[in-house]
């Protein structure tokens, strides 16, 4: 979301916001849309419900997100520059990383208000919560995090490229959780760009039925504007002044008089538009049917709020469709409009759901259960205690000036810096030491944060990506099952890849823990562990870039010395064949405090269908799952197993962490650790002395395998999807599949519509580009045909291989990886591997 350490640093070295502000001269000043007065509105924190927009910007690398974020902050007042990703001064990529590669790294926050209020208006302001989020393959982990807390999002797409793969996975990710999203369509100043192609390939990608709210205004074959379709009013961009000229129905028609074929186009869009809607709304079409002149007659406002109900389904049957280019300034108000008419607030959307125990449940319903069901001793019942607030943590960054900060989502009640927060994920308590509204690299202090808002909390020690947290009265412990309320708590991927780090000397060992522990809390797909053997300390990640980035940050912000590895595949180790059962008890002091504990512990292959057969005391992790038994017998327990369980799931997790073969981490491995009360319980112990019981038990159930020779040794295997031109496919596909030892799965062609698809293709409506009426003598406008190949190949094949096609496309080709699986390595590959 936001390093501030890092953006007082980008400040330094690129002169930041307020350098850039102060270098505008007064004729860019007057240039600049004027920064609006905000003395009349209330702050962001004390907005209300229904006021709030919580979206995001998702898309595909290099479609144009951090731009279009960029002139939102402009037209909002919040900055007089027009930041330029090329140049390196945009406000949400203000990481030195983010500027130098022209790309999106960490998820940015920016609140603003729209639309702006005049002095003397009566125009009504919304708060708008952005996130502006990275668009590489090896940061999903960052876009996955991030859509379950927003209430809508703009999908962004290339007018030249369409709809590429990662903007499809996006999607279907925001699908996933329900999201109501809106689609611009961006880039159309460009050479070779197509409103009509793009729209008609939303319809065949992303499987939605797309309506155009507005369409490119042209002049011959320059993109000048837009006009709106559901307003019939048309606007017209100085790209240099930043201004729009606004045209209602009147004067747009005058101003077009001399081209009646657009003023029948935009008669022809408004009919097509009403007409889609009205299939998937029946309160329009019962308005449809009712007007004496149909289309004509229909009020704007009719239209309007029919948008929004169907948008705010959340199910992407309809994609309502805008045009625009951002680094022109052309349309990013008119998609402004769209997110405060047809995004929904947090109010209008569907209660979140929250894991209580083994149930999953609305917020409200967990909220209203009673303790009475857990009495204390002697038969007293406590008093339920009033949950005052319920806040779901979606980001920590470190900031070395301020600490950990922790950004949250508040889905009950209000959060208060006074206030000591339960996390319910570690069970303890916390005091934050305040709370921050947040835009890019500014910061407001702030007493509290309302339902439906996205702040900041600094100073939690304890707090990572997924917790949920929880306020009490008087600071007490909740009782069960309140107290492991949790809100969609975060799924990590399994690590595919791996840099070594070897610290210089004792003093940069420390150091270099200390880095590793901070940026994997602040970023949770980031693994990392130490050999006690060597001393040296593995950092693994989602991919190449990821650790590039990764490495990047310990060496620059961090100050991490060492001798660094090559970014190498993160091979895993399997089980072949079940364990006997192994006991372990661990007797010793632990923190000056003395205990005792003991468990067992059974390892088994994890096939597909134990899965199918999960009870509520298994625990999935990283394509391993622990199943902690801890059998009831006669009479009552003499402890809480609801604190004993999550120490030996942790115990089991960290001897899982590394294998007997390679010391790398097992995978698809199935453990049952059973803890009995007559055996294994000794009186109080310490939560160490459960860990470690488990610890040694896993352990020696796995040291029994690999002396039995029963560790295999697995590699991630990725699905790639690579887009070239047709020229080159049959190359590539070869060379896939001979030097690269993997194996082509389809070839699909860009131009044909794809099967199995909902939406009837011949229903889209998708006005015509100027080319397709004016003979053109611009070669480039007509695309070259396009292949997608579709392959599985092992990721060791693949770390390079970006770099390798360069010199076969010539650059004229973009490609995404993903996790397919992870296979075993055998034959001659794995005694490769031994060497």
């Amino acid at each position: 979301m936001l390093l501030l350490g890092s953006a007082a640093r980008g400040r330094t070295r690129h002169g930041g916001l307020f350098a850039l502000l102060a270098k505008i001269s007064s004729r860019d000043r007057a240039r600049a849309l004027p920064i609006r007065r905000y003395a009349h509105i209330q702050p962001h924190n004390e907005s209300r419900i229904e006021d709030l927009r919580n979206i995001g910007i998702i898309a595909h690398v290099d479609a144009g997100k951090t731009t279009t974020t960029e002139r939102m902050l402009f037209h909002s007042g919040v900055t007089r520059h027009l930041g330029n990703v090329d140049h390196g001064d945009t406000v949400t990529d203000f990481l030195p990383m983010e500027r130098e590669r022209g790309i999106t790294i960490q998820s940015a926050a920016i609140t603003f208000h729209w639309p702006v209020p005049k002095e003397g208006s009566n125009v009504h302001s919304r708060i708008v919560n952005l996130i502006d989020t990275p668009g590489h393959q090896d940061f999903r982990f960052e876009v996955d995090r991030c859509l379950p807390i927003l209430d809508g999002a703009i999908c962004v797409i290339d007018g030249v490229k369409g709809v590429e793969a990662h903007t499809e996975r996006v999607w279907e990710a925001a699908q996933d959780f329900g999201i109501p999203r809106l689609l611009y369509v961006n880039k159309l100043d460009r050479d070779g760009a197509s409103f009509r192609r793009s729209v008609i390939d939303i319809g065949s990608k992303l499987k939605g039925m797309p309506v155009v709210c507005n369409i490119p205004w042209w002049s011959k074959e320059r993109l000048t504007g837009v006009i709106d379709i559901v307003d019939s009013v048309g606007y017209k961009w100085n790209a240099d002044k930043g201004d729009a000229i606004a045209f209602d129905t009147a004067a747009l028609h005058e101003r077009l008089a001399e081209k009646p074929e657009v003023i029948e186009e935009i008669k022809i869009a408004r009919e097509r538009l009403v007409e889609q809607l009205c299939d998937h709304d029946e309160t329009l079409l019962s308005k449809f049917l009712d007007a004496e002149e149909k289309c004509k007659l229909m009020e704007s406002a009719d239209i309007k709020a029919a948008i929004r109900r169907i948008v705010n389904k959340g199910d992407g049957s309809v994609i309502p469709v805008f045009a625009g280019s951002s680094l022109k300034n052309m349309g990013v108000e008119p998609l402004l409009d769209a997110v405060v008419d047809y995004l929904p607030s947090p109010k209008d959307r569907p209660e979140v759901e929250v894991q209580l125990g083994s149930e999953k449940m609305p917020l409200q319903a967990a909220l209203a259960i009673d303790a009475k069901s857990h009495p204390k001793p002697h038969g007293k019942v406590p008093a339920h205690p009033r949950i005052g607030a319920v806040a779901s943590v979606f980001k920590v960054v470190n900031d070395p000036a301020r600490g950990m900060i922790s950004f949250v989502r508040v889905y009950h009640g209000e959060l208060s810096r006074k206030l000591s927060l339960w996390n319910s994920s570690v069970h303890s308590f916390e005091k934050p030491l305040g709370l921050m509204q947040i835009s890019a690299n500014k910061t407001q202090d702030i007493q509290h944060l309302t339902e439906g808002q996205i702040g900041a909390i600094v100073g939690l020690k304890g707090a990572r990506t997924g917790d949920t947290l929880l306020t009490f009265p008087q600071h007490k412990s909740p009782p069960l099952p309140v107290k492991n309320l949790a809100i969609r708590p975060a799924v990590i991927p399994p690590a595919v890849a791996f840099v070594s780090i070897d610290p210089i000397s004792p003093s940069a060992a420390k150091v270099a823990e200390l880095a590793l522990e901070k940026t994997s809390r602040e970023d949770p797909s980031l693994r990392w562990s130490k050999d006690e053997t060597t001393d040296q300390y593995v950092l693994s990640g989602m991919g190449k870039l990821h650790l590039e980035v990764a490495k990047h940050n310990l060496k620059t912000n961090y100050k991490v010395e060492g001798y660094w590895g090559g970014i190498e595949v993160d091979y895993k180790e399997c089980i072949l064949s079940p364990t006997d059962s192994h006991h372990a008890i661990y007797d010793r002091v632990v923190a000056g405090k003395e205990g005792k504990a003991g468990c067992s512990a059974t390892v088994i292959p994890l096939e597909d269908h134990h899965k199918d057969t999960l009870s509520e005391s298994c625990f999935e992790r990283d394509g391993n799952v622990v199943h902690i038994r801890i059998p009831l017998g006669q009479g009552a327990l003499p402890f809480d197993p609801e604190d004993v369980r999550p120490q030996l799931l942790n115990g089991a997790l960290a001897g899982l962490s590394r294998g007997p073969r390679r010391g790398a981490p097992l995978h698809r491995c199935h453990v049952t650790i059973t803890f009995d009360k007559n055996r294994d319980y000794y009186g109080n112990a310490s939560g160490a002395h459960y860990f470690s019981a488990a610890y040694r038990a896993v352990g020696a159930a796995l040291r029994e395998a690999f002396n039995n020779n029963q560790i295999g040794l697995m590699e991630p295997v990725m699905k790639v999807n690579l887009m070239c031109p047709e020229d080159v496919a049959g190359t590539i596909q070869h060379d896939i599949s001979s030097s690269a030892g993997g194996q082509v799965l389809e070839i699909v062609d860009e131009g044909k519509e794809q099967n199995q698809n909902p939406v009837d293709m011949s229903e889209i409506y998708a006005p015509p580009d100027p080319y397709d009426t004016v003979r053109s003598q611009k070669p480039n406008h007509t695309a070259s045909r396009v292949l997608e190949i579709v392959a599985k190949v092992p990721l060791k094949s693949m770390l390079d291989y970006d770099d390798h096609l360069r010199s076969k496309t010539k650059g004229r080709h973009s490609m995404i990886m993903t996790l397919d699986t992870f296979e075993r390595v055998t034959g001659h590959r794995e005694k490769a591997l031994e060497l």
